[in-house]
């Protein structure tokens, strides 16, 4: 199976629908499938849900998809460093299901191992519980929360093998596994490849048989939300 794609316009076609729930790997701005994020907004596919632990920054990233008006619902842990996604939050224009961010993480990745749900103290008595499911374990409550599974799953590696086998790089790792599973469909884009066999089998973090088409962009942007600084 042909997974190398020669960009990410190629290797999205045939994938976007409107209406479909896409998850975006990435923490803040790090370790975030920039070119394909471009490309979504290119397709113009629109009444998206998306799964991300937050949504970029204004005019960056998923902060772009927003600017385009082709998100409809926002899963997130985390909305700051966006002032378009809090001003479409409190106008009622984007509907967003605040998540914790470990339960957002664990709703990922039992999406992926194919658990359906799972019980959290998290979010026990706080609006996070409004609506779900509580059940009493060793004299403490718990809320049942359901997984997540998306129609694509975008996500950033360091380097790949022809096979789709991905490693990440430190922090950028963050998000990208987890979501790398819970895709039907899952596109990586990463920043080298090499060819099948050439990756230790130890160090790799996502098997190939979660990624179906992987892009190569050798110079990322790697944006920084706060550059902080000090005087000489």
């Amino acid at each position: 199976m042909k997974k190398l794609y020669p960009n990410a316009r190629l290797a999205l076609d045939g994938l976007l629908m409107d209406g479909q729930t896409i998850a975006v790997g990435g923490f803040g701005l790090c370790g975030i499938p920039e070119q394909l994020i471009d490309a979504v907004v290119d397709s113009g596919t629109h009444d998206l849900t998306v799964i991300s632990n937050n949504a970029g920054v204004d005019g960056i990233g998923l902060g772009k998809l927003l600017y385009s008006r082709q998100v409809r619902r926002m899963i997130a842990s985390y909305v700051g460093e966006n002032e378009e996604f809090e001003r479409q939050l409190l106008s009622g224009e984007l509907e967003v299901d605040l998540t914790p961010q470990g339960t957002l993480a664990e709703k990922l990745r039992a999406g992926g191992a194919g658990i359906p749900a799972f019980y959290t103290r998290t979010g026990v008595g706080t609006p996070v519980a409004e609506g779900k499911e509580t059940r009493e374990f060793g004299g403490q409550r718990y809320l049942l929360e359901h997984a997540l599974v998306a129609d694509v799953a975008l996500v950033k590696a360091w380097k790949a093998d022809c096979a789709g086998n991905l490693v990440y790089r430190k922090t950028a790792r963050n998000f990208n596994p987890m979501i790398a599973t819970a895709g039907r469909t899952t596109v990586a884009e990463v920043e080298e490849i090499v060819p099948t066999g050439e990756l230790d089998p130890d160090q790799i973090h996502t098997p190939g048989i979660f990624v179906q088409r992987v892009i190569v962009n050798q110079a990322p942007a790697k944006h920084i939300e706060k550059r902080t600084t000090r005087s000489a």
